[in-house]
This record gives C-alpha cells, structure tokens and sequence, in this order.
C-alpha cells in the first residue's frame, strides 16, 4: 500500500502528463476538396474551402479552371492535382493568390502547390508578413495585366493596387510581378515555372525584413519588364515621402540552382538583381547567389545596384557581404543611367554616383562568356574578384567608376588568379583584358577553374 505523499505523487504526475499531452499534441488535420462541380461533398470555390478550413487543414484542389481570387490568411496547405491542369484564372482580380499575413499576425506554415496562376493585374502570388511559406511546383504566368502598370522610378503611384502604401511602397515598376514576398521570413520559392510576367520573383522589405528565403530550382524566362529574380530593399510601410526611414532589410537569402533567361529585356531587369532603391537607407546584405544560370537578360547576368550615399550627405545604404559563386552567365545587355557599362556586362557591381561602399563581396567560380565585360565594378571599396573563368575575350574586369559619371573614386579590384580566357592574362593576344589602374589582375591562372568552361559553357 502506497503511503499517501507517494499516492498524492503519483495522481499529480498522470494530471501533470495529461495536461502536457492536451497542449503540445495538436488535433489531427482535415482534408477537404474542391472541384468545378462541387460535388461529392467537395466545394466549388478554392476561397469557400479556404473559409472553412482550420488550421493545418489541407486542401485538394481537381483539376479544372478556378476564376477567383484566394486569400489565406491560416496554416493549411493547398494543393493542386498539377500545373498543367489546375488553373486559378485571375483575369479582372489583383492577384491569384495572397496569403495575408499582414492582416493575420504571424501567419506560418502554408503551403501552395500544383496550380497554374494566371492573368491577375498584379502579382500572381502575394505572401506578405508571413513565416515558412511553400510554393512549388507550380506555373506562375502572364500576371501583370494591369493597363497602366508602368516603370516611372517613384515610390508611389501602383496603380488600383489593394494596399499600396501599406504593404507595398516600392518603385511603380515593381508593383506586379509572379511571385513577390513581402516582409517575410523562412520561406522556399521551389521548382516553378515562371513566364510573361514583368518580373519573376521579388522578396521586398517594406513590412519587416525579409530573411532567410530559399529560392531554388525556378525557370524564370521571358518576364519583359524587370528582373528575373530581385532582392530588393524598398522604404517602409507608411514612408512614401521624404525623410524616408531606414529600411528593414532583405538578408540571408539564396537564389540557387534557377534557370533566369530573357528577362527585363523592354525596359531593363537583370537576370539576378540585389537593389537599394535610393529612398532612403536601404539594406540587402549577406545574400548569396550561386549555381544559377543567368543569360540574355536586360540588365546584366547579376546586378548590385545602390544609389544614395555619403557623396549626396546622406546615410550610405548596406550592401555588404553578399556572395556571387558558380553561376553560367551569358548574352546579357548593357547596364544604364547611373550604373551603366561599356556595353553587354556579365555581373556588375555600382554604387552609382552616391559613393555607398560595397564591402565584403564574394565574387568566384563564375563562368562568363559573350559579354562585352565579364565584371564591372565602381565602389569606393575593395572587391574581390578571384578563381572566374571570364572568357568574353573582350574585357575582363573594368572599374567603371568614371564612365558612370560618379562622384567617389576610390575603390580599388583585387582581380589575382582569374582564368582569363587563355594561359598569357590578360595581357595576351586573344584573352580578355583588365581595364583600369586600379585593377590587380597578377597573379593569373592559365587554365579554367572549372573543367570544361573554355568551350562548353555552363559545366
């Protein structure tokens, strides 16, 4: 016979178990379905599910064209049987897809799948304010269908946008788009087929920091207007005006493995862009680049563009620390205005004539070919430049701090043991050249860091 402390003790420790499993055991998930007809108990309309879904619930969407605009606003899941046969149509809507976590307060978990997205008259999928969100296996395209969505450069003016000045405060141009994350965290833009848009994917800051997203395995191709993908700082929420407050910051996120082709060809888009939009201090800062390819874009293969700064008296942006490894880069145009390039440029990085320094870049194992500059580079910083294989056999790398008109010349390129296209440097008949004084290009190596580069390409 128990003693009664040790009776006591024990029917305390089961309660105590009992009460641990009621919390941290969450209730098991519904599934619910969605087909054209609404039937076999199934809804008609993704957003009727959706409304009367709970949390963690997933929802199965059949095949069929779905004319609507959904709005998440809970944890749940939403799950196409395929892109090639489920279709949200958001022809005369703002958006296929918005998951809102800007009304709903740390809104995590959701995840969309196996749709295609079209016609909306802005993004084909908004996320704002929202943590751990999946998008994959999905067709974003022919979005941006708005009439009067036009690049102009101020920081208002999205035309009809729902929000616009709340959650969005960012150049005109960038008012649509496939795919754009605002203020949010922890997220994968994955195995997406993203076409006909004005730019592929944005991940913006004007709610909060946008901070270790994963942006990965995309074919993002054809997006007239801008950027295939951008990372991009903008002012925030409630600054539309000068004095602009400093902005949030888009940090830690990688772009990897994505096929970003023909992009910002009508108006000007790199292929991958990391921009501070000159109102206010902006931040974009230990991002990394790597393993992409990035050909035949508008603005360059990589762009780093920030354009306030210290030679204006006003705070510098912070740009610093971000990684550029192992991309295929090819065929892209000049750079302009006040980040211009001598033609055709591979990746550029400009602080344009604000005088911001750039530190910190990592810029190696790229392969560069069919450019007029492989690397362009005008900073009041060192850049480091170092096992590329630049293989324009026009120039090299260049310091472009004059062409562009800039105030602050100061900077300096360590651009030692490149392969520059053959075993004599870039001194040498038939390699790619070295242009500018303050360009550090001895030692060099005499032959391709990566096998193959000389006349495969993307290897």
């Amino acid at each position: 016979m128990q003693s009664a402390p040790r009776k006591f003790m024990s029917i305390l420790s089961a309660l105590c178990a009992m009460f641990v499993v009621g919390i941290f055991c969450p209730a098991a998930a519904s599934t619910l379905c969605v087909n054209p007809a609404g039937s076999n108990g199934c809804y008609s309309k993704i957003q009727s599910a959706v409304d009367h879904a709970a949390i963690n619930d997933v929802i199965h969407v059949a095949t069929g064209t779905y004319k609507e605009y959904v709005t998440i606003g809970i944890p749940l899941s939403l799950l196409g049987a395929g892109a090639d046969s489920t279709v949200i149509d958001a022809t005369g809507l703002a958006h296929g897809i918005f998951v809102n976590g800007f009304d709903h307060a740390r809104l995590h978990d959701v995840t969309i799948a196996g749709f295609t997205v079209r016609n909306a008259l802005f993004e084909g999928i908004l996320v704002v304010s929202a943590a751990d969100v999946i998008i994959r296996d999905s067709n974003i395209e022919n979005n941006d269908k708005s009439p009067t969505l036009l690049f102009t450069g101020a920081n208002t003016g999205c035309p009809d946008q729902p929000g616009n000045g709340i959650y969005e405060t960012d150049e005109t141009g960038d008012c649509g788009g496939a795919i754009h994350l605002v203020g949010t965290i922890d997220s994968i833009i994955s195995g997406n087929r993203i076409t006909g848009n004005a730019d592929g994917v944005l991940i913006s800051d004007e709610t909060g920091e946008s901070r270790g997203n994963l942006v990965i395995h995309n074919v993002v191709k054809d997006n007239p207007l801008e950027c295939g993908i951008v990372l991009a700082s903008h002012p925030p929420s409630g600054h539309t005006s000068p004095p602009f407050a400093p902005h949030h910051g888009v940090d830690d996120n990688t772009v990897a493995d994505n096929i970003s082709s023909g992009n910002g060809v009508q108006i000007g888009g790199s292929g991958a862009g990391l921009f501070s939009d000159g109102a206010g201090p902006g931040r974009v800062t230990r991002n990394v680049i790597v393993r992409n390819t990035l050909t035949s874009n508008g603005l360059g293969g990589v762009a780093l563009h920030t354009h306030v700064g210290p030679a204006f008296g006003l705070p510098p942006d912070d740009m610093d620390g971000n990684v550029i490894i192992d991309n295929f880069i090819a065929g892209n145009l000049a750079d302009l205005f006040d980040t211009k390039t001598p033609g055709s440029v591979g990746i550029n990085i400009n602080s344009g004539d604000g005088g911001t320094p750039v530190r910190g870049t990592v810029i190696s194992r790229n392969i560069i070919r069919d450019e007029d500059v492989d690397i362009a580079i005008n900073t009041p910083a060192v850049v480091n430049v170092h096992l590329n294989d630049l293989l324009g056999a026009k120039i090299g790398v260049t310091d472009v701090c004059v062409l562009d008109g800039s105030k602050v010349c100061t900077g300096h390129i360590d651009a030692t043991e490149n392969y520059w296209g053959c075993a004599g440097g870039p001194e040498a008949h038939e390699c790619s050249t070295a242009s500018g004084s303050d360009v550090r290009f001895t030692p060099w190596l005499q032959r391709p860091v990566r096998s193959g580069s000389d006349s495969s390409g993307a290897n």
